[in-house]
């Protein structure tokens, strides 16, 4: 029997009526003859109402704590889960990732696994029980509980999935696949039945929610199949994420998608020397600051500017950490600019095509949108616009590229 491992976010177990649906959903891939392991986030808001409530009583509380505080949501999902799928007659058990043997770098609030010991687990799934396991959370060689950070459960049901030889992960969440772009935003944005590992990963990192980056990093390193599913529709087949060498069609344009948690940054009258640009960058990254778009542009008097974007979480840091390092290297200041969004378009098959920047580019310029930056990869380009005109430039470069469905889609892209 092939292992298949299930992912259910917060959405889709949110109350007792909606955790019973999950346990349909479990037990159908049981019934099918699978052995089953599924990955469940805490309910509904639990971690946002945990955080609030660690903020009442600290404004600055330990990252220590705050995991110990953070990880106990998913202990109630698990077990409550476990509860619903042994009362439809199916034997299952619940286990934090203490019990399971995930192991984390010893770094709190965005740990990253650097193990996990199957045994247990394994010795469950071969009695046929279903394993119900805690997402989001990990525990170091020392001991200590550890949080994975944003989309931690995509991380941790795709890293179970490696570890097991799973035979595939299915990511269950309240929209029944993944689109062209938002349709919240681009009515007739059009499904997508199948997408790379590499196309899936840009449009995450670029700001589609479905998945997150980590988990698809995960399943390319080890070739683990994704399936987004709804957990609302359990017969809808969702979207296949697979490797390239799998893919029946390389489109130039799979999707389209925006940020609006970018801030640029401008480092102004920067003096033209060589490792001027190390110092400043070397600075962010010894700080665990990652910078996206990059340029530079040549002033008068051997000086630059230097302008980058970084995450609004990231803001206040960087800012601190540019601030000792302008004064060292004697720049004029430093500017920011909250009024920013990223539009990206991300295609595995715009690499052998010419034509597809122009294209991103004649639809800003037909919409009246001035491009603020851009920045390529073989299969990406990004371009900086103001944040109110973020709409309309995806609706108008969907249309370009002839992506528009001729029936507006239900769902919305979300997490």
């Amino acid at each position: 029997m092939a292992i298949v491992v299930q992912k259910f976010g917060g959405t889709s177990v949110a109350d007792s009526t909606k955790i019973k649906n999950v346990a349909k959903a479990v037990i159908k891939e049981y019934r099918n003859g699978n052995k089953v392991v599924a990955v469940v986030s805490a309910m509904g808001k639990t971690t946002d109402y945990l955080v609030k409530l660690a903020g009442e009583i600290s404004s600055n509380p330990c990252n220590r704590e705050l995991d110990m505080l953070l990880s106990s949501g998913e202990q109630v999902s698990i077990s409550l889960l476990a509860m619903a799928i042994q009362e439809s007659g199916c034997p299952a058990l619940s286990m934090l990732a203490s019990q399971i043997g995930i192991i984390t770098e010893s770094v709190h609030s965005k740990a990253r696994i650097v193990d996990i010991k199957t045994d247990k687990v394994q010795k469950h799934i071969d009695t046929n029980k279903i394993v119900v396991a805690a997402g989001f959370q990990g525990i170091t060689i020392d001991g200590e509980i550890t949080t994975l950070g944003r989309g931690g459960s995509d991380t941790s049901a795709v890293a179970l999935a490696a570890a097991l030889k799973a035979e595939r992960c299915d990511i269950y969440t309240d929209v029944n696949a993944i689109y062209t772009a938002d349709p919240r935003v681009v009515p007739k944005a059009s499904r997508i039945y199948q997408v790379s590992y590499g196309e899936m990963l840009e449009l995450a990192r670029v700001g589609a929610k479905v998945l997150h980056p980590r988990s698809v990093e995960t399943a390319k390193q080890f070739n683990v199949p994704l399936r987004l599913r709804s957990s609302f529709n359990l017969e809808d087949p969702g979207t296949l994420v697979v490797g390239d060498d799998n893919m029946e069609i390389c489109r130039p344009v799979t999707g389209i998608a925006a940020d609006l948690k970018q801030v640029r940054i401008a480092i102004l009258r920067v003096p033209d020397k060589p490792g001027i640009a190390a110092r400043i960058f070397g600075a962010l990254s010894d700080n665990n600051i990652s910078v996206d778009m990059i340029i530079q542009s040549m002033e008068e008097d051997h000086v630059n500017n230097i302008a980058f974007t970084v995450h609004e979480n990231d803001l206040n840091n960087a800012i601190s950490v540019l601030e000792r390092v302008r004064q060292e290297i004697e720049a004029s200041e430093i500017v920011v600019d909250n009024n920013i969004a990223k539009v990206s378009l991300v295609g595995a098959g715009m690499v052998d095509r010419p034509g597809v920047a122009a294209g991103m580019f004649d639809a800003l310029s037909e919409a009246g949108i001035n491009i603020k930056m851009i920045s390529t990869s073989e299969i990406k380009i990004s371009c900086l616009v103001a944040k109110e005109k973020v709409e309309e430039a995806l609706r108008y470069i969907h249309k370009k590229f002839g992506l528009d469905s001729k029936e507006p889609q239900p769902g919305e892209v979300s997490n």
